[in-house]
């Protein structure tokens, strides 16, 4: 590989989907630069990352795992990223301040699918990016396969940075299609095989090509059917490579620390360095220090850690920054921290006790950097509602959860009016999981938790009068309120309307609004066991006593009369609907108009996912209570890919079975 000028720190993003080895490939990355003496273990729990109980118990990546280490003189970040869709904010946070993202696929067509949507957001973001085909070393591994099935995945160009050299089953070594050079799996230079020289002029040809197609000078060349110097074809793919135009494929296995040797050469070579990344995203050169928090840690022996990469200028420990002063500054080494005293361009620090700061937030002396974009969260799809067992952890729990949340913007934790439940909503139900798991661990609460009440409504169908009358003797003063009132049905969505046409005083104006008070505290839980929407009581008529009528008097006649006639006006269950888009992709279409179908849903219709090649979104009518799980079985039919999004739409009539099941379901809870 061409020699190369050192650069400024850069860093590097680990994504993939969850079993693709990005945790294997951090340790190997971490041992081959020497700065971890052996490599740890995912399933031994032993590894840099992973370092939570949360993971430990999982044996899975729960959050990103920061890592600083040191290549052939060249400072690097790299950030190992949960591979479980359900924790995907943190790969987005990663990937938006990485100088390039690695996605770890594992081989097969089958397993490529599970990272086309991350190739998606690269693409639609324009963030430099590579491939890594992880596994290499099983027997059904296969580059030719793979790279076809992630073509399809993706618009960008896939080039192929290098080919395999076979024994058997076993690959031994690989060819550089840039050098043309061929070197087996301890990076010693040998002679290529004779029966893949072929297939490497074929593939170079096809690499020189594409880079060809942005660079007009080597398009010239190879039509005038010369030989471009080597120098020409490093820089050439290098250019391409940072400004996002061509995606790199290379192989290896971090578990037999295969091809970790060539990612770094690869990485160092090609990912772009820090002051373009900068400009990339909107940082102008020169003036004060610019920093972006992109993770927010909270530990009990550290306190708050705001972890940052810095754009321009450098941070030294004891700076004020937007009015807020650090107090320690460290690198990180997954679980560990290493203080330090200052830091420069292009590296990755852990910021402590800038308690104001959240992730997304741009730091600076004045407080006046340049405003970045972050992406929002997406969408919940999943939700539960979480209940403290004690009192004292009641009161433990606003301040627990905000912590969660800060270290997590993709959790959401809000109280429902409807079923005054508190409801924490995500990604899926192991992100709540984890969410509710650290509550417990990390706060010592008792925490319950189980899939939210539906909001069901209830009206009426019919207009009914009713009379009710409230007396009560019990020595001096007694109780005296009678009321008539008209009970009428309104029009969806209408809400509840209270009018009165009393003449002649039979009610005092006083009393009136009592009535309307007892009217309503009946609405909050009909005949039904819901609260009634869409319905209008006239007062129309009533008595009094001059003595025994009081405002509790005709506030308790009102809430008779409603109590005695809403029985007789037919009432009706309600149930919420939504507006439900999925996207998937289109090989998948079908399996989810059957799943609609089978959750009681209407299908409104399908189009092409607008810019992504091979994906649909399929539009619904689903009741609410078919959402509640909808995300489970929607990942399990289409190989964890396939989400949501839906909006409340409208209250519809529920009736027979499935009417008479909610409502007995509701008794006997009371």
């Amino acid at each position: 590989m061409a020699s190369k000028e050192s650069s400024a720190p850069r860093c590097a993003a680990l994504v993939g989907s969850y079993l693709s080895g990005k945790t294997s490939l951090l340790e190997s990355i971490l041992f081959n630069c020497g700065t971890v003496g052996r490599k740890g273990s995912v399933t031994e729990g032993n590894s840099v990352g992973d370092s939570a109980p949360e993971a430990r118990a999982r044996t899975m990546s729960v959050e990103m795992n920061i890592a600083t280490a040191e290549y052939l003189g060249e400072q690097w970040s790299f950030i190992d990223c949960p591979g479980s869709v359900e924790l995907g904010q943190d790969a987005r946070s990663a990937m938006s301040v990485a100088d390039i993202t690695v996605v770890v696929s594992e081989p097969g067509a089958a397993k490529a699918l599970s990272v086309g949507r991350l190739l998606r957001e690269l693409e639609e973001s324009g963030r430099p990016h590579m491939i890594f085909i992880n596994k290499m070393d099983t027997a059904e591994a296969s580059v030719a396969e793979t790279v076809d099935a992630l073509r399809e995945l993706t618009s960008k160009p896939l080039i192929l940075r290098e080919i395999p050299i076979r024994q058997g089953e076993d690959i031994t070594g690989y060819v550089d299609l840039a050098s043309q050079r061929a070197y087996d799996n301890a990076e010693k230079e040998i002679d290529a095989p004779g029966d893949v020289v072929e297939r490497v002029e074929l593939e170079r040809t096809l690499l020189l090509e594409s880079l060809a197609d942005f660079n007009d000078d080597l398009m010239e060349k190879l039509l005038e059917e010369e030989t471009p110097e080597l120098s020409e074809v490093f820089d050439n793919l290098s250019e391409a490579v940072q400004a996002g135009s061509v995606v790199p494929v290379i192989f290896g296995s971090a578990a037999s620390d295969i091809g970790i040797t060539r990612l770094l050469k690869t990485l160092r070579h090609d990912a772009p360095g820090p002051e373009r990344t900068a400009e990339r995203l909107g940082v102008e050169a020169g003036g004060e220090t610019h920093a972006q928090i992109f993770k927010t840690l909270l530990g009990s022996q550290t306190g708050k850690l705001s972890v940052a990469r810095i754009w321009r200028g450098g941070i030294s420990d004891g700076d004020t920054l937007n009015g807020s002063r650090v107090s320690g500054m460290f690198k990180l080494l997954g679980g560990n921290q290493e203080k330090i005293s200052k830091a420069g361009l292009g590296e990755v620090v852990a910021l402590g006790r800038l308690e104001d700061m959240a992730t997304g937030d741009t730091l600076s002396a004045s407080g006046d950097a340049e405003a970045l974009a972050w992406p929002d969260a997406p969408q919940a799809v999943y939700a539960l509602a979480v209940q403290a067992g004690k009192r004292e952890d009641e009161v433990k729990m606003p301040g627990a959860i905000g912590k969660l949340i800060e270290e997590d913007p993709s959790l959401k934790v809000q109280p429902n009016p409807d079923t005054h439940e508190l409801v924490m909503s995500g990604q899926g139900e192991t992100h709540l999981r984890i969410a509710i798991e650290r509550l417990k661990n990390r706060n010592k609460l008792d925490v319950s938790a189980r899939l939210p009440q539906v909001a069901y409504k209830e009206t009426i169908r019919k207009p009914i009068s009713q009379h009710a009358r409230h007396k009560k003797q019990s020595g001096g003063h007694g109780q005296f309120g009678d009321v008539h009132v008209e009970i009428k049905p309104l029009p969806r969505g209408s809400g509840f309307q209270f009018t009165d046409s009393i003449t002649g005083g039979v009610v005092p104006k006083q009393y009136i609004p009592a009535v309307e008070t007892g009217v309503k505290e009946f609405l909050v839980r009909g005949p039904l066991g819901f609260p009634v929407v869409d319905v209008s009581v006239e007062l129309t008529d009533g008595q009094f006593h001059a003595v025994d009528s009081s405002d509790q008097a005709f506030k308790t006649a009102g809430s008779l009369a409603m109590r005695e006639g809403m029985p007789k006006c037919n009432p009706v269950l309600l149930e919420p609907i939504y507006q439900v888009t999925i996207s998937a992709p289109s090989e998948f279409t079908s399996k989810v108009q059957r799943l609609i179908s089978g959750r009681r849903g209407q299908i409104l219709g399908f189009e092409p996912k607008e810019d992504w090649k091979g994906w649909d979104d399929v539009s619904a009518h689903l009741p609410q209570s078919e959402t509640l799980d909808l995300i489970n079985e929607l990942r399990s039919l289409s190989q964890g890919v396939g989400s949501f999004i839906q909006e409340f739409d409208r209250l519809q009539e529920l009736t027979g079975r499935e009417a008479d099941q909610v409502v007995s379901e509701r008794a006997e809870a009371d």
